[in-house]
């Protein structure tokens, strides 16, 4: 990662993906609550002074506050079906611009973003989402299809715009059906201030549990059977090894490589783990070094020091790693936890290598080993996540109590449902929610599972609780909003008994639910449109296990509804002849 995108020049080409700079404001809207300030250099980011970002720093409310930069950054994806190997076992794979992980998605705090995409898969539509972006005032961009767009057609494009109002790092995915599960993902990095120093970003590390059939068919086949699939290995930035000895299937071909990243020795680096993975949870250690965590989902936080950390499925964490070890190679471990039941066949080796420059002996793998290490689903300790910018929730102007179960759809041939409040979700990609609120519809679907919250800069709590008796633990993501984790843990949330912490909560957009248990969540109510609240375990949210909720109804305003409506329209005359079609939740 080369740091401040400054660096690059317009019209650049970085790794596939061109990136092209705008000296100029786009007409990105900024929500009427914030103050856009312009840009000084007062205050240099460099490495003994993280904390700066020219006349803002570290303590600035990014929530209100937001850099006028002048910036706008475009780019240009391409979903695509490609033949590929990346752990040495050939297959179909979804990508974009041809890489897994895709091209990053790179731009200062502040800037705007315009991402162009071409849809080039031969059998299905495809969406968007940029995951954790709050998408102030431009809810039709969070790429969700049936409820803010329609899928986009094959051979046809959409054009995404988004503010950079956050900063830190994050992820860009496929929300049409289980897509992102063969691929169809890459990150974003947001640059911004630090509450800890450090001397290079090395940009993001991608989490992946991977298979080696595609994520449709290995779904169709467990779920005929009323299970879940076992996922054959895992990735660490689109890569690892797999054992083809003795194996008489020609498409193991035994090519796969540890990723690799070199260290050199005194000098701290900045990660971001990024959970991509479909299931199950991975808990990321290096031999012999500890983490600085500094950020999590985009929140920056007090910094902590830990051995190891769990990420979910859709989590990420800013981490800062020391070289003072001394010059050797090292294992980089992302170890599959067993308290979901372990679905991965290799899940002890998932496996990086970190190697000291200057090392004699630069290419043989680390004989390093590692103690034991928590084997847990629970996230990191609230007393840990504190974020740095200190936020207070107040009282609950609406409160909503969320059960979640399942069922079997007995009549359907046994297909296993998640509920929310005994609902299912299942939407319909050709009429998005977003679509039908412009429209003037009065009542809506039923199988949309929809909340409708009126109340205007107010808090909302939702209180869910795992009625399930399955002791699965959920990773829940909320769109549009960062919420306040005001208490989680097992057993029932018992109101008045239950403690909740109202002063500076852990803030984040993925928290986990622990399994028979529960997760008391908070937000503010100060961005309109429809959003989405789902479990980021792919098979889960395909099973229906969301909701939807529209904010401030009568506020939302879609800048661009003809592109929204000829997004709709290129699917509507798509269909006719789809190959494919719907059977799951559809996002």
């Amino acid at each position: 990662m080369r740091g401040l995108l400054s660096n690059f020049k317009v019209g650049s080409v970085i790794a596939g993906l061109l990136l092209i700079v705008h000296n100029t404001v786009s007409s990105t809207s900024i929500a009427d609550h914030e103050k856009v300030l312009p840009r000084d250099n007062s205050c240099e980011n460099t490495a003994t002074s993280r904390s700066c970002w020219g006349e803002y720093d570290i303590d600035t409310d990014y929530y209100n506050i937001i850099p006028d930069t002048g910036v706008t950054r475009e780019y240009w994806l391409v979903a695509q079906n490609i033949t590929a190997a990346p752990d040495g076992y050939e297959r179909q794979i979804l990508a974009f611009n041809g890489t897994v992980p895709g091209p990053t998605i790179e731009a200062d705090w502040g800037d705007n973003v315009i991402i162009h995409v071409t849809n080039e898969i031969a059998d299905n539509g495809t969406a968007v989402h940029w995951h954790g972006i709050r998408q102030q005032n431009s809810n039709e961009y969070d790429g969700v299809p049936g409820v803010t767009q329609c899928p986009i057609a094959p051979g046809e494009s959409m054009t995404y715009k988004f503010r950079a109002t956050q900063y830190g790092t994050t992820w860009y995915h496929s929300h049409f059906s289980i897509q992102v599960t063969d691929g169809l993902a890459g990150p974003i990095i947001i640059n911004g201030p630090a509450t800890a120093d450090y001397d290079e970003h090395l940009g993001a590390l991608f989490l992946t549990d991977w298979d080696h059939e595609t994520a449709f068919d290995l779904w169709k086949n467990a779920e005929r059977h009323g299970g879940f699939p076992l996922i054959s290995n895992g990735l660490i930035n689109g890569t690892n090894t797999y054992d083809c000895s003795g194996s008489s299937d020609a498409a193991c071909l035994g090519t796969g490589k540890r990723f690799e990243m070199t260290f050199v020795q005194g000098k701290k680096y900045r990660i971001g783990l990024v959970g991509t993975q479909a299931d199950g949870y991975m808990r990321v250690a290096l031999d012999n070094h500890t983490f600085t965590v500094i950020a999590n989902d985009l929140v920056p936080v007090v910094p902590y020091v830990t051995d190891s950390i769990l990420v979910g499925g859709g989590q990420r964490y800013d981490i800062i790693v020391e070289a003072n070890q001394t010059l050797n190679n090292y294992w980089l471990r992302a170890v599959v936890q067993g308290c979901n039941i372990i679905f991965n066949s290799n899940a002890d080796n998932i496996l990086g290598i970190v190697r000291y420059e200057g090392f004699a002996d630069n290419t043989s793998d680390p004989t390093t080993t590692i103690g034991d290490i928590p084997n847990t689903c629970y996230d990191e300790g609230l007393a840990s996540l504190v974020p740095h910018l200190n936020k207070t929730v107040g009282s609950a102007e609406s409160e909503e109590v969320l059960d979640i179960s399942w069922y079997y759809n007995i009549l359907g041939g046994f297909i296993y449902h998640w509920t929310i409040n005994s609902q299912n979700l299942q939407i319909d990609w050709a009429n998005p929610t977003l679509v039908l609120i412009e429209e003037g519809v009065s009542i809506f679907p039923t199988d949309y599972n929809i909340y409708e919250i009126t109340p205007v800069n107010e808090w909302v709590y939702f209180i869910i609780q795992d009625v399930s008796l399955l002791d699965a633990y959920h990773p829940i993501h909320l769109h549009g909003h960062d919420f306040y984790v005001l208490a989680e843990g097992p057993g029932s949330f018992v109101e008045g008994v239950t403690p909740i912490n109202l002063n500076n909560p852990p803030r984040r957009d993925t928290a986990i639910l622990h399994g028979n248990g529960h997760l008391v969540i908070a937000f503010y109510t100060d961005n309109p449109g429809t959003w989405l609240m789902h479990c980021h375990i792919i098979w889960h949210a395909s099973q229906g296990f969301a909701l939807q909720f529209v904010e401030r109804e009568s506020e939302i305003a879609i800048a661009d509804f003809m592109a929204v409506n000829d997004t709709c329209a290129s699917w509507d005359a798509y269909t006719p002849t789809e190959r494919f079609v719907q059977d799951d939740s559809g996002i």
